[in-house]
């Protein structure tokens, strides 16, 4: 037995593996056979042959930023005439757009805006949670340290509070990249290190609030490092777990890759076999995260369909709207539709989740939303 297969073999028997285990994998080629340790892993956490995904939205409200991350496709400088906030009652109408076909979900994210006060953000969920019910799983953590920032003296925890006293629901992972300072500081020096971006999620955790896991490889980090960003969100989610918050802390893992296209930072695009590799070590990794997300969109439907046997049971976002990704160049779109074809077609039954990973609907062959047991018997 090779030591790469004395590492799955330990893994797939409920052991935990280590750093310099994870590294090995990193280093390995034998792809197959890690993505098949991880889908019996995933199999523990989800033995129903069910395939979520969710109604969602991404409302990007405004595209200035001061951090200038050179991987970014999306920002505009403060005072560029490409520089926009969107109005309130255009966010509204998305919003309604979201429910009006089922949406559950609304991920709102923006640049670093150092132009808008933090009563900006507080009045403005205020004002959606007062006509909507919608879920706000939104800003990430470089948009609450910069809250933190123009809040005229608030600590993070008060901030993270105000946030999610006027109704915000939980925050998604964005920003992660690459949890070392080293590869943070070569592609955006201004946004802060590892350190920040962790706090505010074990402050949410600590607040009661649910969070999701991200990394983005292909920067030119070293396999050291990606194993070191998985193992400091598996010890985040110990402290989580040890503590006793009344919360699943990272409810969700979401691994994605780089796309340089018109950004400032060039650099070969990540194949899918590493991405896939990523994928399934990192469900091997995180014993302790339940939920895996396929990242089709930078990747492509036919990928996310092969992420279901590599440790995913999750789809993610149908996504009505996005535009960061696109910025750079990586357009692909799915439907319901196609969601639920895709889902079928990698041999999973599909249904539609809310952000909690709470089962809302399941799909039978002629998309008729059916009861959960009578599929599962038949």
């Amino acid at each position: 037995m090779t030591t790469v297969d004395q590492i799955l073999y330990k893994a797939a028997s409920g052991s935990r593996i280590s750093m310099e285990e994870c590294i090995t994998l990193f280093e390995s080629d034998e792809i197959e056979k890690m993505g098949h340790t991880a889908n019996l892993i995933m199999q523990k956490h989800h033995p129903d042959p069910i395939t979520t995904f969710v109604v969602g939205r991404n409302i990007n409200y405004t595209n200035i930023c001061d951090v200038y991350c050179r991987f970014c496709a999306f920002y505009r400088a403060p005072g560029s005439p490409e520089g926009y906030v969107l109005p309130d009652e255009t966010i509204f109408q998305k919003i309604q757009e979201t429910l009006d076909v089922g949406g559950t979900e609304i991920l709102m994210q923006g640049g670093t805006n150092p132009n808008l006060p933090f009563s900006y953000y507080t009045n403005l969920l205020r004002e959606i949670k007062k006509r909507f019910d919608i879920t706000m799983h939104s800003f990430s953590p470089a948009e609450i340290m910069k809250m933190k920032e123009v809040s005229d003296g608030l600590s993070l925890e008060e901030v993270v509070h105000e946030l999610h006293k006027a109704g915000l629901d939980s925050l998604p992972g964005g920003g992660a990249e690459i949890l070392d300072d080293r590869t943070r500081r070569k592609i955006s020096r201004l946004k802060g290190s590892w350190r920040d971006w962790m706090d505010v999620m074990q402050t949410a955790h600590k607040l009661g609030m649910h969070t999701t896991g991200t990394m983005v490889i292909g920067f030119g980090e070293s396999m050291e490092e990606r194993a070191l960003h998985l193992l400091r969100i598996r010890d985040a989610q110990d402290e989580c777990i040890a503590n006793g918050y009344n919360t699943p802390g990272f409810l969700a893992f979401i691994p994605w890759t780089f796309q340089p296209d018109n950004t400032n930072m060039k650099a070969e695009k990540v194949s899918p076999q590493e991405y896939l590799k990523t994928l399934a070590i990192s469900r091997i990794m995180l014993d302790n995260v339940k939920n895996f997300q396929s990242s089709w969109v930078t990747m492509g439907p036919e990928i996310g369909k092969i992420t279901l046997s590599y440790g995913c049971n999750d789809f993610g976002s149908t996504m009505i709207e996005e535009n960061v990704v696109s910025a750079a160049g990586t357009t692909h779109k799915v439907n319901i539709s196609s969601t639920l074809q895709i889902i079928r077609e990698a041999g999973k039954i599909p249904a539609q989740r809310n952000t909690k990973y709470e089962i809302l609907r399941v799909y039978d062959d002629e998309n008729e939303v059916v009861d959960r047991d009578f599929v599962m018997q038949n």
